[in-house]
């Protein structure tokens, strides 16, 4: 069961960067065809971007508490950022608080920051840590699929797909909020 799961995550975050590219472009295109996704996703932005969080930490747990993998120092700057994200959302859920992206978009920013950092060393860019150089903890690549899906990316997607709905957030707030 376990080796399933872990099987079909790298899946998962693939038809999610398809999903991604439609979302991204449905709200640059929300005066045209885009218009009916960039209103639901606007409408809902608070809730999907809990269950995004959510869905990222319970992914960052089951690969180090369950699979076993050892998060490296990257990682678990990286679960800093994103795992308080999880309780302001709820609790924004709770009080119907759609400025919420102004309080989590540093640590999204963040956070991403990192996973871009340490995705560029996965991908053979020069490494200006210790922990990523070498045989350094944060330069062993547990997953690898597709080519470019790996734990990094993942956490990348999280944040793109956060900054996506603070935007689509923004958008629905201008355009929708009397709906």
């Amino acid at each position: 069961m376990v080796e399933n799961i872990a099987f079909l995550l790298p899946y998962l975050a693939l038809v999610s960067h398809i999903a991604f590219v439609i979302l991204l472009l449905s709200l640059i295109f929300r005066n045209s065809w885009g218009k009916e996704i960039a209103h639901r996703l606007g409408r809902h932005a608070v809730s999907l971007a809990f269950m995004v969080a959510l869905a990222a930490i319970i992914g960052s747990l089951f690969y180090s508490e369950i699979v076993g993998f050892e998060p490296c120092v990257l990682c678990w700057w990286q679960r800093v950022f994103l795992y308080p994200t999880v309780f302001i959302f709820a609790a924004a859920l709770w009080r119907k608080d759609r400025s919420v992206f102004s309080y989590v978009l540093p640590l999204i920013v963040l956070g991403g920051i990192i996973a871009v950092y340490q995705a560029q060393v996965d991908f053979g860019g020069s490494s200006l840590l210790a922990c990523t150089d070498g045989e350094g903890a944060c330069s062993k690549i547990y997953v690898m699929a597709f080519g470019y899906i790996t734990i990094p990316t993942m956490s990348l997607t999280v944040s793109l797909y956060i900054l996506l709905l603070a935007w689509a957030n923004k958008i629905y707030g201008k355009n929708y909020s009397h709906s």
